[in-house]
């Protein structure tokens, strides 16, 4: 199977109502799972006698909008900032990388994929942590094209 496949079959297997799936075929092996995330329960909220607009004000303060081209997640795994823990990142904010830099590494089942950059661009803000995991087409990077 090619990377255009493999990613035809993960779309569709997110699209599913299947919670697991494995494929061997001709010497070739995959396994794909949904992960499971637990339901968040927010506390009951108090009955303050503080209006509703002084609540609001400061979530509405604490969003933030990302404007610019972001560069996506070609797979579901882990990412990682740097070739190993004692290296230095790949890429911090600011940066100017060119076509085919490594930005980072995505572990998959154990297999470790460079991302490169698609085109020259600026680093204006790293959108997820290292070692954090990651979606297929989650926003990592937000970057300015050169």
């Amino acid at each position: 199977m090619d990377m255009k496949q493999i990613k035809s079959l993960m779309n569709e297997f997110d699209s599913s109502t299947l919670s697991s799936l494995k494929i061997n075929k001709e010497g070739f092996s995959i396994e794909l799972e949904k992960a499971t995330i637990a339901p968040t329960y927010a506390a009951p909220a108090a009955t303050a006698a503080a209006p509703v607009q002084a609540v609001a004000a400061p979530a509405a303060a604490a969003v933030e909008e990302l404007v610019g081209d972001k560069i996506l997640s070609p797979m579901v795994g882990t990412y990682y900032s740097a070739p190993s823990p004692d290296s230095p990142a790949f890429v911090k904010e600011g940066d100017i990388v060119k076509k085919g830099q490594p930005l980072g590494i995505l572990e998959a089942m154990k297999i470790m994929n460079e991302l490169e950059a698609e085109f020259d661009c600026k680093i204006l803000k790293i959108l997820v942590q290292d070692g954090s995991p990651v979606e297929y087409d989650m926003p990592l990077f937000l970057v300015e094209k050169m």
